[in-house]
């Protein structure tokens, strides 16, 4: 099976639902901001202190480019990874790309109750965080929006729920058109 990318910005689910997809998939799941804390021995943060942006961006696409020569896995991108230098372009070639749309108050509210703060938005007021991400996804969204398949990431919050996107994700990868079409799923 081509390797799977789910692109979106944080909060969005992709580490969530990509898990739980995996699992009923029967493929390996990388998150991949995991995967360069892992291989580096370092914390993004920590990555990010001490090359900068631009040099934890270039770590992000070497690691981009190893994870998608594996087979039979579906990968969690980080929500800027489609946004620098080619990434999105790479990863629809690779494999296919799904980008998990969520709403900037969905998002919020995800980040505000969320149990680790994100460093780019902790200490935020609530207005601070709406008007942050708010100008992120703008920014943003022309990446994500070159996606295979766009999946409505408002609607699952339960389990139950995040098992329902779970399996319309598993109809779709079995679909012989899988991958051919850039749809709502």
């Amino acid at each position: 099976m081509k390797p799977l990318f789910l692109v979106g910005y944080m909060a969005a689910g992709k580490t969530t639902l990509g898990r739980r997809a995996a699992q009923l998939l029967n493929v390996e799941f990388i998150d991949l901001d995991a995967y360069i804390e892992s291989r580096y021995r370092k914390r993004i943060s920590d990555l990010f202190a001490e090359r900068g942006e631009e040099g934890f961006r270039d770590i992000e696409r070497r690691m981009l480019h190893e994870v998608a020569e594996f087979d039979n896995v579906l990968v969690a991108t980080g929500g800027g990874t489609p946004c620098f230098f080619d990434n999105m372009e790479y990863m629809r070639h690779r494999g296919v790309t799904i980008y998990l749309a969520a709403s900037v108050q969905t998002l919020c509210r995800r980040l505000s109750h969320a149990k680790v703060k994100r460093p780019l938005v902790a200490g935020k007021t609530p207005e601070e965080l709406y008007e942050y991400i708010t100008e992120m996804l703008n920014r943003r969204e022309s990446y994500y929006r070159q996606a295979d398949y766009r999946f409505d990431a408002d609607g699952y919050e339960s389990l139950d729920s995040v098992d329902e996107a779970v399996h319309r994700l598993a109809v779709l990868m079995q679909n012989p058109a899988y991958g051919d079409g850039a749809d709502e799923i």
